[in-house]
């Protein structure tokens, strides 16, 4: 899944370099931290949070044993 991610919100963004995505798995839940430059961020969201919904949407669909999948973006 942080392939997936990690290539999406590259697809999106101007500097490559910052993007970082990691996986934290607890409790039964899985996190996914994206994190790109702050002049990248109003892509990555989307007007109105369509990207991020639909980069969700994708994330939790790809998840393990359907657990409860969350992405968050920024730091």
């Amino acid at each position: 899944m942080k392939e997936l991610v990690e290539y999406i919100v590259k697809c999106l963004v101007e500097d490559k370099d910052a993007v970082s995505v990691e996986i934290e798995e607890k409790d039964g839940e899985t996190f996914v931290h994206v994190n790109v430059a702050e002049k990248d961020m109003g892509r990555v969201i989307g007007k109105g949070g369509k990207v991020a919904s639909s980069i969700r949407t994708i994330a939790k669909s790809f998840a393990k044993d359907k657990r409860k999948t969350f992405v968050k973006f920024g730091e």
